[in-house]
């Protein structure tokens, strides 16, 4: 994936993974290694067009890296960079929320220690 834009990339991410059928190859991918689109067909119960459908879908915000191998398959391989950045975009708004959150708590304890 070519997005340089952290939030972008995050964004990406985080609309491939909504599919459980995608984070089932991705999944199997973590789980066996690189693999073909026939190989993932095989092993879950998704048909092989479907399975190609979502190989693109993840191909296209990063996850997957195709490799060209033997007899003109190509094996998927796992790509951990855009996962690394969602996750950077996560922390960040973590780190916001929980900054409004602590503010939300010191004022709330201002509050009742003021009142009669």
């Amino acid at each position: 994936m070519a997005d340089t834009d952290p939030e972008g990339a995050a964004v990406a991410v985080f609309a491939a993974l909504t599919d459980p059928s995608r984070r089932a190859i991705l999944a199997e991918l973590a789980a066996r290694g690189p693999a073909t689109a026939t190989d993932l067909a095989d092993r879950l119960p998704i048909s092989r067009q479907a399975i190609a459908k979502h190989l693109a879908l993840l191909s296209g915000a990063g996850l997957l890296r195709a490799v060209p191998a033997e007899r003109r398959r190509v094996r998927y391989h796992l790509e951990s960079a855009p996962v690394a950045t969602a996750q950077s975009f996560l922390a960040a708004l973590a780190r916001d929320w929980d900054r409004t959150l602590h503010a939300l708590s010191t004022y709330l304890d201002r509050d009742q220690e003021t009142q009669p």
